[in-house]
């Protein structure tokens, strides 16, 4: 696990995971173009997840490549990089079970999703965020739930609408998850290594 650990460290690496990313990025803004088209002002921070979510990381990637860290965007990202990656390969599985199949994009996104979270969790052991911004994340991931899912805001899988409460209820346990996670990889581990010396 160290050498992947080097291996992403290093400033090559750095640049491409940074520019990936990017692309990324743009490309989720640019899906969720449609609905921030329908959606009240006040409410357009919260609509697109998954774009946000390596937005966050893009900072993270700079201050790296600054040789500095940034504790609440490195919090947020891992976060909702998990929650959001593992939520899109969660829902276009659903879509394949509930239809018998997905187009080549539902594929695409599952990999690409599920990469999200994978990233996230790799790149954990450079992050130093503290409980107080892991408390800050959480406040903005529950919020998110609640705007998506108590104001109707959440993404459009028009074939998975009759489930939209289960969904909700799923999602609110993903939060849930991913924060325990975040808590366990960056917290949790930094305070067992310091007991030990």
């Amino acid at each position: 696990m160290r050498w992947i650990s080097y291996i992403l460290g290093q400033r090559g690496m750095l640049r491409l995971v940074l520019a990936v990313n990017f692309i990324g990025t743009v490309y989720g803004y640019y899906w969720y173009m449609p609905q921030l088209m329908d959606t009240p002002a006040r409410f357009l921070i919260f609509v697109p997840d998954s774009p946000t979510a390596t937005f966050f990381f893009l900072f993270v990637l700079l201050a790296f490549l600054m040789k500095r860290n940034a504790p609440l965007f490195e919090a947020l990202a891992l976060v909702t990089l998990v929650k959001y990656g593992l939520w899109a390969v969660g829902m276009n599985v659903f879509v394949l079970i509930e239809m018998g199949q997905v187009p080549w994009e539902g594929y695409m996104l599952i990999a690409s999703h599920f990469a999200m979270a994978v990233q996230g969790v790799l790149y954990s052991p450079y992050f130093r965020f503290r409980l107080w911004h892991l408390a800050a994340a959480a406040v903005w991931t529950l919020h998110n739930d609640a705007i998506d899912y108590l104001f109707g805001m959440m993404p459009r899988y028009s074939m998975l609408s009759a489930y939209t409460h289960e969904i909700g209820y799923a999602t609110f346990w993903l939060s849930i998850f991913s924060l325990g996670l975040a808590y366990y990889l960056v917290i949790f581990k930094k305070r067992m290594k310091l007991d030990l010396h």
